[in-house]
């Protein structure tokens, strides 16, 4: 099949997002309601809230995103001790409970992300500007502040209202490679004073974070990202997403204000939103898996011995770690939202080796973060609770439901755009690895670009990390299929 340029991305997306039952459009209330909005100045009357626009606040994001969620800030403290402070964006003050834009959040439940094509959650007036937390803005937003140890371990923390202003919004690309070395010191750190010494101080907080957690059993995964490259709306190349240091700077301190959020909701006696990940259903198949690789994983779950099988097997085979990662990924079970009652125990996150985590930090784009911003914020006006138990039991299903509706539309379209990008690449010759191999069939990526495939021709018996040079045969955009032949 070649290259047909009537093949339009973003219709094919907007035909699966109505088939999963995404509502693509906003209707004409929401309009009218976007007409009576405007910036809030700050500082607002009335309103408790610390000014700490003086502090040096800074967003780091993918290079094109406009919803900018939080803020970051951090200080050295005597004693080796450091305190870390997230801002995230106050969605529900331009968004009230029951709104029509509230409806309309409510009911996708999260923002769509595909190659040609967003679907964004709130009205890109709100998400990227009047509740997004802009570079040059001042914002109030809903500050999340934590205590930790030089080991990276959470010894005190707060919630409560600040204004702020985001002096500089950075690109996880630049800031990455800077961190590792690869490249110079980008001019819009080097234009802000002291800009440097403070991504560096969060750089070192943030690798702390990461061996505390490490030590406690968080999983060590690392799948492989593909992004397309667009122009004028066509998909021209696929290129591999790394995380780097920034990524998981960002990661750390996200996951420290999601645990401080779980935290004060119990201690305040709030039922809560819990993002868990249960305790895998397939461990035996995880211990198989292990023992084929020579690796004994005992009986019952265990994350720490299953972190120190995955680190091994990244150190003896970095190349098909992230299809080892993938695979234990899918046994592990995927996540789901649940509503937690104070005083009882979570089910907690598996993979991260978290008791005690929700989803607080990106309003804008998640409605289950919505959810948890009105519960702390009630909590922090001394108002009652704005969902009922039963409320948040039916909102938890629903947002569960619509992530993963969203993650199948999102998948969907990259194999579609890949197919696309490989459509004028009939018959050429690849270089890949072998990604699954049963009765179901033999599966191929490749090493460059990094896109999947099935082997449809000319495969034999192969196991899983098998070196392989294959013929592309055929794509079909539309139902983003790729096959292959061996060679």
């Amino acid at each position: 099949m070649t290259l047909n340029s009537s093949l339009d991305l973003s219709t094919l997306a907007r035909q699966a997002m109505l088939e999963k039952g995404f509502a693509v459009d906003f209707p004409p209330q929401i309009q009218q309601q976007l007409t009576t909005l405007t910036t809030i100045t700050v500082p607002l009357p009335n309103v408790d809230a610390r000014d700490m626009r003086h502090l040096l606040w800074f967003s780091i994001d993918n290079d094109d995103s406009r919803d900018l969620d939080q803020l970051t800030y951090a200080e050295s403290l005597p004693a080796g001790q450091y305190k870390i402070y997230v801002a995230v964006a106050n969605v529900n003050l331009l968004v009230p409970k029951n709104s029509p834009i509230d409806r309309h959040a409510a009911q996708n439940t999260t923002s769509v992300y595909t190659p040609t094509v967003i679907f964004p959650m709130l009205p890109e007036k709100l998400s990227t500007d009047l509740t997004s937390l802009n570079p040059g803005q001042d914002r109030l937003a809903m500050i999340f502040e934590g205590t930790l140890n030089n080991e990276g371990t959470l010894l005190d923390h707060s919630i409560y209202l600040g204004y702020v202003h985001n002096y500089a919004q950075l690109a996880y690309h630049a800031v990455g490679s800077w961190l590792e070395g690869t490249t110079p010191l980008p001019e819009n750190i080097k234009n802000v004073s002291d800009l440097e010494q403070q991504i560096r101080l969060q750089d070192i907080i943030s690798q702390a974070l990461s061996l505390a957690r490490h030590k406690l059993g968080a999983l060590s995964l690392e799948t492989i990202e593909a992004q397309s490259i667009i122009s004028a709306g066509v998909p021209t190349s696929i290129q591999k997403v790394v995380k780097n240091r920034a990524h998981k700077l960002i990661e750390n301190f996200m996951i420290v204000a999601n645990t401080i959020s779980a935290l004060y909701a119990d201690s305040r006696k709030l039922f809560s939103l819990r993002r868990v990940v249960v305790t895998p259903k397939y461990w035996d198949k995880i211990i198989d898996i292990a023992a084929k690789l020579g690796t004994h994983l005992p009986e019952q779950p265990d994350a720490r011995a299953l972190e120190q099988f995955l680190c091994e097997q990244r150190q003896a085979k970095p190349t098909t770690f992230p299809d080892l990662s993938l695979t234990i990924i899918k046994l592990l079970g995927r996540g789901e939202y649940v509503v937690a009652t104070p005083g009882k125990e979570s089910a907690g996150h598996f993979g991260l080796a978290l008791k005690d985590y929700s989803h607080s930090t990106a309003p804008n784009r998640r409605f289950p973060d919505l959810i948890t911003q009105r519960l702390l914020l009630s909590a922090l006006s001394n108002q009652p609770q704005p969902y009922t138990f039963d409320e948040l039991k039916m909102l938890a299903v629903r947002c569960t439901m619509k992530e993963d509706d969203a993650e199948k539309i999102e998948r969907r379209m990259k194999k579609s755009a890949a197919a696309l990008v490989l459509s004028n690449s009939i018959g050429k010759e690849f270089d890949g690895i072998i990604t699954g191999a049963s009765n179901k069939g033999v599966y191929v990526r490749l090493l460059h670009p990094p896109v999947d495939g099935k082997l449809v021709k000319g495969h034999q018996h192969f196991e899983v990390g098998d070196k392989v040079r294959v013929k592309l045969i055929y794509t079909d955009p539309r139902a983003g299929f790729i096959d292959f032949t061996t060679i």
